[in-house]
């Protein structure tokens, strides 16, 4: 079998490596792919002469090549229509088509429909512009809110607002996000702790895999603004069974029905980002496709073939397969361009020093985003220049291999960013 992945990132990159450990696959390919994508399996090759954008060129490519399946992992194309335009063309794609993809990108449809029905989410009101939603925040108490854009914003249209001051500012900036700030939700700030949890989903079944926990937050001690992810623990201890199961019955079961009920049977990965409060789980939010870093903890602990797991998510009998998981932890960090979420353009193209050491470290997978390699020199092209996972049988070990990983790389100018305190939660509950 040929396949295609849509993507330049982490995400894609271990979506890549797990397509191409199936012994029903041959070849894989990467549009475009980065400077790593190649770097673990002889399998994958990276186009990188086509942008993620241009869907005609991918659609050529498919067929001129005579792929078997595509793999559309990111939001943009998700919301865009790629997966209906394959099934068009008859060429079979996995992902959401556009109207179950809402679920991500119209915030305003998606607590829309969990209040429809009666998913567990926090208070919020609806706008369209600034004065009205600045005059309900003059009428309510003083207290934390989120206002968020309803379009896609990168990871970024979240603003937290301390108070009341803080919140019309953040109202203000909505301006700042187009078309996806157009309309824009107000919601309590919920305390707690927040989880990940993924379920491959097949229109009428689904199966979870691992629970993770993402740092989103470009600096220790979840401080500063948010990012596309810092770094991830994968096998984290942050549900516990009971818990899984209350977000089976009171979620994932609502969820799936609803999306039946509004036929847009749902097929794809279902990301729900949670939170635990003391009034129990609550939903912070629904994506339609892996996350970004957690894929790159994730996917590498899925023991069963991808491919017959897909041949299941065809047939609409993921309920007929057992999928196994190994056991171990795996806690990967973000190494960024210094000045990441913000302006990094003179640590753009410099260049990056230790990726060959890694390679022979054992309990490390090696993932890239923003990298380029140009003969054997490889140059930073974005915010987040590479994922480096370690893994343990335990979250010390897993940590201790990360981090002893990527201390060995070094970018020119001093320009390598990480955060030094993945996984401090499930350290803290080890130590319990």
């Amino acid at each position: 079998m040929k396949i295609v992945i849509i993507g330049s990132g982490g995400r894609e990159h271990a979506l890549a490596d797990i397509y191409a450990r199936s012994k029903k696959v041959n070849k894989v390919f990467v549009i475009p792919g980065n400077g790593l994508t190649e770097i673990n399996n002889k399998k994958i090759k990276t186009v990188p002469k086509i942008g993620v954008l241009n869907i005609e060129e991918i659609i050529k490519f498919c067929k001129k090549e005579k792929v078997n399946h595509v793999d559309v992992a990111a939001d943009d194309q998700l919301a865009n229509g790629y997966i209906d335009r394959f099934k068009k063309e008859k060429i079979y794609a996995f992902g959401p088509t556009k109207d179950m993809a809402e679920i991500e990108w119209s915030k305003k449809w998606a607590r829309d429909f969990m209040q429809k029905y009666k998913l567990p989410i926090p208070k919020f009101k609806i706008f369209n512009n600034q004065k009205d939603s600045i005059k309900y925040v003059n009428s309510i108490p003083e207290q934390t809110l989120y206002v968020k854009a309803s379009g896609l914003a990168a990871g970024k249209g979240a603003i937290r607002a301390e108070n009341k001051k803080e919140a019309i500012v953040a109202i203000e900036s909505m301006k700042d996000f187009g078309n996806a700030g157009e309309t824009f939700l107000i919601e309590e700030c919920m305390t707690g702790e927040e989880f990940s949890l993924f379920a491959i989903c097949d229109g009428k079944n689904y199966v979870i895999t691992k629970i993770a926990q993402d740092h989103k937050t470009v600096f220790n001690a979840d401080k500063g603004p948010n990012t596309g992810g810092m770094g991830c623990v994968a096998g984290a201890a942050v549900l516990n069974s009971k818990q899984i199961k209350v977000i089976e019955n009171k979620i994932l079961k609502p969820f799936m029905k609803g999306m039946q009920n509004e036929k847009r049977p749902y097929t794809g990965i279902l990301y729900l980002g949670g939170m635990v409060t003391k009034k129990g789980v609550r939903i912070v939010e629904f994506n339609a496709r892996w996350g970004d870093p957690e894929a790159q903890v994730i996917l590498p602990g899925i023991k069963t073939d991808y491919m017959t797991i897909m041949d299941f998510v065809k047939k609409q009998r993921l309920n007929k397969l057992k999928i196994d998981f190994d056991k171990k932890i795996r806690v990967s960090i973000s190494g960024c361009c210094r000045g990441y979420p913000g302006d990094y353009s003179n640590i753009k193209d410099k260049q990056i020093f230790g990726i060959e050491d890694l390679k022979k470290e054992k309990n490390i997978l090696i993932f890239g985003a923003g990298i380029k390699k140009e003969t054997k020199k490889f140059t930073a092209n974005g915010g987040r220049i590479l994922h480096i996972v370690g893994e343990g049988k335990n979250i010390l070990e897993a940590r201790k291999n990360a981090y002893k990983a990527i201390a060995m790389l070094y970018v020119e100018d001093n320009g390598l960013h990480y955060r030094t305190d993945i996984g401090w939660r499930d350290v803290a509950r080890f130590y319990k």
